[in-house]
């Protein structure tokens, strides 16, 4: 990748037991292990600040996870499996790195990883931070805070509902504003609250053009419903994984041996994760974009907040503890926003 790291990163490309990819590293190479996973259409590069400073003593890594970045592109995200791939992948850096347990942090769909890795490997995990995450239900297609489907397909979520111009763009490398759906327009209206433009845009702009793109890529595939927006997931990809429809069975959160700290961080303004998420039907259809909305009763808009809180209430009430908070004035991405927020409670979180 032809992105330029900050003075304290050292990026290395990694072979594990299940992919090479490129990995990101701070800190000492005995420090306490502090595992960074991106978000869809990103990579390690968008966690850089935020792992320089680390306070002494940390040792942060972060990889392109499968799908984006400087990842082995012949290797595909099997959508059946949910996060499964990018769940066995962490696993399989750690195990390579030689760590037992590390504080993970996910944002978006670094959260959908991290969700999984608190049901199916507690005891690799120190602690767990989710920035923006997504829900544990996964992203469309769930009506309330229980997760309960609008359709039994999961009609509305999935690889079907990518938007065609922004992945023409993505595939072009424009770096202009002519278009809403531009990357640059994306970035600055989606994932951060307006007014604020990042220092290293560009390099975030790059980092967004490394998305792998195709039909087991991003956006992946879909099949046709019969049931509204007339869409259900596909087996490919990772915006099919992240497809309510391969979630898993989220009581088995509540039913794990080991229960870590968790801490929830969120920005006031995210219209990419929300109870008004900006890409979500429900809330699309409801606003009249999407014609044919059946209504509320049956596809409302997701409750994702809400489905969140849900969960981590049920953790902390089956002996887990969690954490909410909110960073006020910031989008999707807080810890790029508002990093004098954001990192004094990752540090606090970590000791």
């Amino acid at each position: 990748m032809n992105v330029p790291t900050l003075a304290g990163v050292t990026p290395k490309m990694i072979a594990t037991e299940r992919i090479t990819t490129r990995v990101l590293f701070t800190g000492p190479e005995d420090g306490v292990p502090v595992l960074f996973l991106h978000g869809n259409a990103s990579s390690a590069t968008w966690w850089e600040e935020n792992m320089v400073a680390l306070p002494p003593g940390y040792r942060g890594s972060a990889p392109d996870q499968r799908g984006f970045g400087d990842a082995d592109r012949n290797k595909k995200v099997d959508a059946t499996r949910g996060p499964g791939d990018w769940v066995d992948d962490a696993v399989a850096l750690l195990d390579h790195l030689g760590i037992a347990q590390a504080h993970v942090i996910g944002n978006s769909l670094g959260g959908a990883v991290v969700w999984r890795l608190l049901t199916d490997y507690p005891a690799r995990l120190l602690t767990a931070t989710l920035v923006d995450t997504g829900s544990p239900f996964g992203f469309g297609g769930t009506k309330d805070v229980d997760g309960a489907p609008c359709y039994a397909d999961f009609a509305g979520s999935g690889g079907g509902l990518s938007n065609p111009e922004l992945i023409k763009r993505l595939a072009e490398g424009d770096r202009g504003m002519d278009s809403p759906f531009s990357p640059r327009r994306a970035l600055r209206t989606l994932l951060v609250k307006p007014p604020f433009i990042p220092a290293r845009e560009e390099d975030l702009l790059t980092s967004m053009f490394t998305t792998h793109l195709g039909p087991q890529d991003n956006p992946g595939d879909f099949v046709r419903s019969t049931n509204w927006p007339y869409v259900a997931p596909g087996a490919w990809g990772a915006a099919n994984a992240l497809s309510p429809k391969y979630a898993s069975d989220v009581s088995r959160l509540y039913r794990a041996e080991l229960k870590v700290r968790v801490l929830w961080v969120r920005g006031s303004h995210d219209l990419a994760v929300g109870d008004t998420a900006a890409s979500d039907v429900g809330y699309l259809g409801m606003l009249g974009a999407i014609p044919g909305w059946p209504g509320k009763e049956i596809y409302p808009p997701q409750p994702m907040l809400g489905q969140t809180r849900a969960v981590l209430e049920k953790y902390a009430a089956a002996g887990g503890s969690y954490h909410e908070v909110v960073i006020q004035d910031a989008g999707h991405v807080p810890f790029i926003e508002k990093p004098e927020e954001f990192n004094p409670l990752l540090h606090a979180h970590l000791k």
